[in-house]
């Protein structure tokens, strides 16, 4: 018989005891630390999507410029899985970018025009919100 040492993923409690069997077998496991937040969790979860650290990745992912297509790919989940991620931390990713502008002066904000000899442009557009939201982004890179 062998003895595994289960933590609870959440909150690193060890008051864990077994809670059932999901419908595909696997054992589920409840956590009777008081103060943690989400309670009921498996080991071995067969959706990457539910794991800690993955939930982890996508917030850091978006936070480095990286697209929901890119991230699902870089994690082997869903593209659906990271847009529910990201609408459940909207309202904190929000306040960060407010906070950033309050904090810009457009006065103090360098700049630099020149005329560029050769230039490659691009552009890109996308939906925001709806079909009737369009928005344009257009790239020009200087050759020096």
């Amino acid at each position: 018989m062998t003895f595994i040492a289960v933590r609870c993923p959440h909150c690193q409690s060890d008051q864990i005891v077994k809670h059932g069997k999901t419908a595909r077998g696997t054992q589920r496991y409840l956590c009777q630390n008081p103060l943690c937040a989400k309670g009921s969790f498996l080991l071995d979860s067969c959706n990457r999507g539910y794991l800690p650290e993955v939930k982890h990745m996508i917030i850091d992912m978006s936070l480095n410029a990286s697209g929901v297509r890119d991230t699902a790919r870089a994690l082997h989940i869903c593209p659906n899985t990271v847009l529910r991620e990201l609408r459940k931390k909207e309202t904190a990713l929000e306040s960060v970018n407010t906070a950033l502008l309050r904090t810009l002066n457009p006065a103090e904000v360098a700049w630099d025009l020149e005329r560029a000899g050769e230039a490659e442009m691009d552009e890109m557009w996308s939906f925001v919100g709806n079909k009737g939201n369009p928005r344009w982004l257009w790239h020009a890179i200087g050759a020096p």
